[in-house]
């Protein structure tokens, strides 16, 4: 199976202007650019690459959680993932230093040990996870 996006850029770094389209369409040409990614405060006139990981990870860990959690005989009512990804500074440019997975579900029938470790096992499984394994990835799960 292959999933494809691409990337158009033109201009230098700083004052430059892309845009990325994915395969199914749901981006299509949206805009990127320095501006929008580092002086956009509230994020909504275009993407940047570190909102597209955290969409990626946030329902690829929950998608993997339904099928742990149905793996081990429960169905959840509603799984709702946040993921924050942290962008910081350094000396060789900017790097993505942490991601924070932060899970609220409702689950019939399940406690709080069995549901912690499923979670674990989830977010260790998904192969956004697995890809993104260099940075430190955190979870907190609530049970609702």
């Amino acid at each position: 199976m292959l999933r494809t996006a691409k990337a158009h850029w033109a201009g230098n770094g700083m004052q430059g202007e892309g845009t990325v389209t994915t395969q199914s369409g749901v981006l299509n040409n949206q805009p990127y650019s320095f501006k929008l990614r580092f002086e956009n405060a509230d994020g909504k006139a275009g993407t940047n690459p570190e909102e597209l990981i955290a969409a990626a990870h946030s329902s690829c860990f929950s998608m993997a959680l339904a099928f742990a959690l149905a793996n081990a005989g429960f169905t959840a009512d509603s799984i709702d993932t946040d993921a924050q990804v942290t962008l910081t500074p350094g000396d060789g440019g900017f790097s993505i230093t942490a991601i924070a997975l932060k899970l609220t579900a409702k689950i019939p029938n399940i406690d709080q040990a069995q549901f912690s470790q499923i979670a674990d096992g989830a977010k260790a499984n998904c192969p956004i996870s697995k890809a993104l394994s260099a940075v430190p990835i955190t979870l907190e799960a609530t049970l609702a």
